[in-house]
């Protein structure tokens, strides 16, 4: 089954975008990748500590 990822525009100061660009090339990663890698290891954390979030079918549409 294909993943299927949404497309967003993200706004950053300059100086974290610049400072996020350094640990991306620092791990050998793409700003996208790094970026998508951050948000799941902050998802995982909040999960941890308050319990896994439940999504329903009406969270998870495209719409």
């Amino acid at each position: 089954m294909p993943v299927i990822k949404t497309p967003f525009t993200l706004r950053l100061l300059v100086s974290d975008n610049a400072k996020i660009r350094k640990i991306a090339e620092l791990e050998n990663r793409s700003l996208n990748n790094m970026i998508e890698t951050l948000v799941k290891q902050k998802i995982k954390e909040y999960e941890q500590n308050n319990g896994e979030i439940v999504l329903t079918d009406e969270d998870l549409s495209l719409e």
